[in-house]
């Protein structure tokens, strides 16, 4: 099911009568400029500017979270198109089946897949830390709340295109869309599940699960955990799911997003066990910890050799204490 992109949108539960028609181009030149890339955007530059400034918490600089995200960004915008098109990619076909390139790069049309992105973040940020040698999952834990910050904003891309809504429901907060000039319904607006859910997210780690870290990688946990939660319920509401090709599980088409969340979510689970129960860490062996009392000894090491030198260089000269012989003073009176 499509809604039509130039009809209004409204939420009758809420607010009556009362529609919004938004254009999906926010300025006329060329192809447009589209608002799916400008909230895109802004979602990027709000999670990097957040990243920027948590940096120092993590032992990492700001110089390391605006490199992995000028490398990043490039790469993730290929990586969540290229996952979109692989599972889509009969709407990608001519007529004769040949592959429609044009199409498959038109991303101001929407269709970019968050999981894609995500992956391609994780094996950028892997690089980037092999070659600067800090550790990887410090850095996910960083970039987990700039990434965060980036969902919630970047939903809002779904809602301007009118897509990535659910099944028809008579909740209050439902949503009217148009799916042709005389028909429309009424759906769950599952964008707006999603940067809720995220928004909870991203609160829960700056203020609970980053101020009681044991482990390096416990953010990144914590995040895979609460969004592969989320996204396993509202991917099940949705009628725009991407389909692992023609593979059936009980009967039913196996939902892409829904089996990498759950794959996701067991695969914190098991980590956070293993850190916290098995090798039962504690925040001594974090990171920023182990870079502070590196410092600290590095600090103290450095004071006590100036207090060395300092003692070298201010202590009296040894004044003689030997007596002349009176006879000498005085000369030989014999």
């Amino acid at each position: 099911m499509t809604a039509l992109k130039n009809m209004p949108v409204s939420f009758p539960g809420l607010f009556g009568d009362w529609e919004m028609t938004m254009d999906p181009i926010a300025i006329h030149v060329g192809h447009g400029i589209y608002w799916y890339g400008i909230i895109l955007a802004v979602g990027m530059l709000a999670g990097l500017f957040l990243c920027m400034k948590l940096a120092p918490k993590y032992g990492l600089t700001e110089d390391h979270a605006m490199d992995v995200a000028l490398w990043s960004v490039p790469f993730c915008i290929v990586g969540a198109r290229l996952y979109y098109v692989l599972f889509y990619l009969d709407m990608y076909r001519n007529a004769d089946g040949s592959l429609n390139w044009g199409n498959m790069i038109a991303v101001w049309d929407g269709g970019l897949a968050i999981y894609g992105s995500v992956i391609m973040a994780l094996i950028v940020v892997g690089v980037y830390t092999h070659i600067k040698k800090i550790p990887y999952l410090a850095m996910t834990d960083l970039g987990a709340q700039g990434l965060l910050l980036g969902q919630i904003i970047g939903r809002w891309a779904n809602f301007v295109n009118r897509e990535a809504f659910g099944a028809e429901t008579t909740l209050p907060w439902r949503m009217k869309l148009w799916v042709s000039q005389y028909q429309s319904v009424e759906v769950h607006p599952t964008f707006l599940y999603e940067s809720l859910w995220n928004l909870v997210g991203l609160l829960l780690i700056l203020f609970v699960v980053s101020k009681a870290r044991r482990f390096d990688g416990e953010n990144t946990c914590f995040y895979l955990l609460w969004y592969g939660l989320g996204r396993t319920w509202i991917e099940g509401l949705r009628t725009d799911s991407l389909y692992l090709f023609d593979w059936e599980l009980m009967g039913e088409p196996i939902r892409v997003s829904q089996a990498l969340s759950m794959v996701l979510v067991l695969v914190a689970v098991g980590m956070m066990f293993y850190h916290i129960k098995i090798k039962k860490r504690t925040s001594e062996t974090l990171w920023v910890n182990r870079m502070a009392a590196e410092e600290a000894r590095l600090a103290t090491v450095a004071a006590e050799e100036k207090a060395m030198v300092d003692a070298v260089l201010t202590e009296p000269a040894a004044e003689s204490t030997e007596e002349v012989p009176e006879e000498e003073a005085h000369g030989n009176t014999d």
